[in-house]
């Protein structure tokens, strides 16, 4: 099938694209005009049992298939994505709202991942423990087998490949979730896949009402791991559907990152690398800098200059070339902003910047700096997901700490400082998955990508990624 004849947006089970038949559809937004621009189809209960029956199929001859031939399918599948950048970049601005120039950084950025995975699936090893002669004792590891994933729509292209790539890289089959506010870049990825040569029963998505796909799936003694990325709420009801089959899980859940600045840094960069960062996907990022603590000698300052560069932060459809920021990816986001920012303005926060919708029939929101914001506000202590800045006063180091430790959340954390002795304490102090210090590159394709505490356990990305898909077998021989 070429790629123009193929369908935009659609369920691929078994090697076929489905869509119609008389599946329920579902309507996909422009979050710039909040005009549907596609359907997609649900998968039924039947579309669901026979992609279970195919990834159990897919994973008996996946997992035999030699590493090289794995990697191969990957290189090529990152070569794909990157001749098709510009293609999927405009797909995902359409379904989710980011610029144009930060969806074709997101599929570059899968494309990284793939051959990083690549030559992954060429180090798989195990180990020989000495015995006595005429013995010995084999370390194994051998994929888990089928993975049932499900993922967000914030990065609609590099959650699509986050989750197929070491899969498959690891030699499972994986039937996965997408968003369904996102299809198409979904689609468009697996397309990528499927013209490197990966075979159809290795790698199917599905669509449909999430807690139905996922209590089919879960519940299946086909699926031996989940994989998911999402809010907290949802992955620890996922959890304990997949508690009744012991799988494996890797969770990356929600986090509410502090960003801790001191006196010492660098403060005209730290501006420009935490508004830019902030901002970025409109703030709907897992790991975006959300709770500000600035240190009492340069809070002032530093809140003058967030909220002046804020204000000039271009704003509007992420299709036109020169916008900074699109609109939220849903009429859920702008609703629930209103709510934390009117709770915060009540208690006694002062809004600097925004702190209202933007204008048209889109999903726009205001880019907004809060600046004092009690630690009692909504805002502070549930993750707002959205363009939206908060900003606190602290003294000391470990005035600093404490406030970055207080939420039960620990995915990512941020912190600004020349001081070396500092810079080793912090890194060990803070109760987080990933601390970045003067930067704010949470994510490589080589480092380990997750959280602590509630925001989740396992790891993506690096060696991690592919061990997460993989079991320990121990074989005793005399």
């Amino acid at each position: 099938m070429s790629q123009t004849d193929r369908p935009a947006r659609g369920l691929y089970i078994a090697g076929e694209w489905r869509t119609g038949g008389g599946r329920e559809e579902q309507d996909v937004l422009n979050p710039a005009t909040g005009a549907v621009i596609g359907t997609v189809p649900h998968a039924s209960a039947a579309d669901l049992e026979e992609a279970l029956e195919v990834a159990a199929r897919g994973f008996r001859m996946w997992r035999d298939t030699p590493g090289d031939q794995r990697a191969a399918v990957l290189m090529r599948t990152a070569a794909l994505i990157r001749e098709r950048a510009d293609e999927l970049a405009a797909i995902a601005t359409e379904e989710q709202g980011k610029p144009l120039v930060e969806a074709r950084g997101e599929a570059l950025g899968a494309a990284g991942i793939l051959d990083f995975h690549a030559g992954e699936a060429t180090r798989i090893y195990g180990r020989v423990l000495p015995r006595p002669a005429g013995s010995r004792s084999l370390v194994l590891k051998q994929p888990v087998g089928p993975v049932a994933a499900f993922c967000a729509w914030n990065f609609p292209l590099l959650n699509v490949v986050r989750k197929i790539s070491p899969a498959i890289a690891s030699g499972c089959s994986i039937i996965l979730k997408p968003s369904e506010e996102t299809p198409a870049s979904a689609a468009a990825i697996l397309r990528c896949f499927q013209d490197a040569g990966l075979p159809g029963e290795v790698a199917q998505i599905v669509f449909g009402v999430p807690d139905d796909v996922s209590r089919t799936l879960l519940a299946s003694p086909v699926t031996r791991k989940l994989s998911f990325t999402g809010s907290v709420p949802v992955g620890k009801h996922l959890m304990r559907l997949a508690a009744d089959t012991v799988m494996k899980m890797t969770m990356e859940l929600g986090g509410h990152a502090p960003v801790l600045v001191f006196d010492d840094c660098d403060l005209e960069k730290t501006l420009d690398m935490l508004v830019a960062h902030k901002f970025r996907n409109a703030g709907q990022v897992c790991v975006a800098p959300t709770r500000f603590h600035v240190q009492d000698g340069i809070y002032d300052r530093f809140v003058a200059g967030f909220a002046e560069r804020t204000r000039a932060l271009p704003v509007g459809d992420g299709s036109v070339a020169g916008n900074r920021m699109g609109p939220l990816a849903n009429p859920r986001r702008p609703a629930a902003l209103d709510e934390m920012i009117a709770n915060a303005r009540e208690i006694g926060a002062r809004v600097l910047v925004g702190g209202e919708r933007g204008e048209g029939d889109g999903f726009f929101y205001r880019p907004t700096v809060l600046a004092d914001v009690p630690l009692e506000a909504k805002a502070m202590n549930d993750e707002p997901f959205g363009p939206v800045a908060l900003m606190r006063r602290f003294g000391t180091l470990d005035e600093a700490i404490e406030q970055a430790n207080r939420l039960p959340y620990g995915l990512a954390s941020y912190c600004f400082t020349e001081n070396g002795r500092r810079q080793a304490i912090l890194g060990d102090a803070i109760e987080s998955g990933m601390v970045c210090i003067n930067n704010v590159r949470a994510s490589w394709p080589d480092s380990p990508f997750g959280g602590i505490k509630d925001s989740g356990f396992g790891s993506e990305d690096g060696p991690e990624g592919i061990e997460a898909h993989m079991i320990t077998k121990t074989v005793h021989i005399s």
